[in-house]
């Protein structure tokens, strides 16, 4: 009884619950914006959980200041991307293994069809990615190795994860105590639904190259 007691601790969706927690704990105290900065800083390069979480989770509970949520967030993401364009540029011969090893879905195949991608317009391509679901770190890190243009890179990246910070921004700004109240009446729903969103982006990336 108490070995199946332990093994529904480690459930996805309580393990999730748990996250959705701790998050909205850092809401509340000196560090929810260096936190909000860092989460979005190492997604940009190899952390697998969007930054979009601790975003809202933060603006549900003080929603007048999501809109400097967001931009602490665009900063992070960008300034993370360019971590990542450097990794890409000067250490990816020593780290390759690491990424296609530890990183999901961060295959080899997928990674040489976005350096392709950046042949066709890279600007594009960057935008796309920092504005949808599909997974930005690979790009950030594929534009260095492809040799993209930092000022490209940089401008890109900001447009793209400005747009989507900001609108998630915004909508907090407005719905936020609402928000908040539907959020923990349909969290579990919408656990499902975050899930799908990660994986809508790579099934975007898979016809795109298909």
């Amino acid at each position: 009884m108490e070995m199946s007691k332990n093994r529904s601790n480690y459930h996805p969706q309580v393990l999730v619950r748990r996250l959705y927690d701790w998050v909205v704990h850092w809401a509340e105290t000196p560090y929810a914006q260096p936190a909000l900065f860092m989460i979005a800083f190492v997604e940009s390069a190899f952390f697998p959980i969007p930054p979009d979480v601790l975003l809202i989770a933060m603006g549900v509970s003080a929603s007048k200041k999501s809109l400097r949520y967001a931009l602490i967030c665009t900063l992070g993401s960008v300034t993370g991307g360019c971590f990542g364009y450097f990794i890409g540029m000067g250490l990816w011969g020593s780290m390759s293994e690491f990424f296609f090893t530890y990183i999901p879905n961060f295959t080899p195949e997928l990674f040489e069809k976005v350096k392709d991608l950046y042949q066709d317009n890279a600007a594009l391509a960057l935008f796309t990615a920092g504005f949808t679901p599909i997974p930005y770190k690979i790009f950030t890190i594929a534009a260095g190795v492809a040799h993209i243009p930092l000022l490209t890179f940089v401008g890109a990246s900001f447009v793209g994860r400005g747009l989507r910070f900001s609108i998630v921004g915004t909508g907090l700004y407005f719905l936020g105590p609402k928000m908040k109240v539907w959020i923990e009446k349909y969290f579990d729903k919408l656990t499902i639904a975050f899930t799908l969103l990660l994986v809508t982006g790579f099934l975007i990336l898979k016809f795109i190259f298909h």
